[in-house]
């Protein structure tokens, strides 16, 4: 007998309060987990190139950031097996996906930001 796997597709609902998805939206749209997962959208980078790469990050909210979007399944960490280990974030299948939202918004807030501060 052949047993097969269904994955059940859920759509959420970020105006339910109970949803799980507003967990998520909480995750994504802070200010310092745009910056990273646009920051890694052309190429993976070690913890130190991103810390560099996102100005006024600390290590610790950096840190934190990215093990919720790991968490969330946005990031993918790997550790090269040298001395000291190297570390490094890439974005997942997921992350693209995300990422390509977010980066228009950017993309708007860079174009705009003149009309907006006046």
């Amino acid at each position: 007998m052949e047993v097969s796997t269904q994955v059940v597709a859920m759509r959420g609902d970020v105006f339910d309060s109970n949803c799980p998805s507003r967990a998520v939206l909480d995750h994504v749209t802070s200010k310092w987990a745009v910056l990273v997962l646009v920051a890694l959208r052309p190429a993976e980078l070690r913890f130190s190139a991103l810390r560099r790469r996102i100005g006024g990050v600390s290590e610790k909210m950096l840190a934190q950031t990215l093990r919720t979007l790991e968490g969330d399944g946005f990031v993918a960490r790997a550790v090269a097996p040298t001395t000291p280990p190297q570390v490094s974030y890439s974005l997942t299948a997921l992350g693209v996906e995300l990422t390509e939202h977010l980066f228009g918004l950017l993309e708007f807030l860079n174009d705009r930001v003149g009309d907006i501060v006046r």
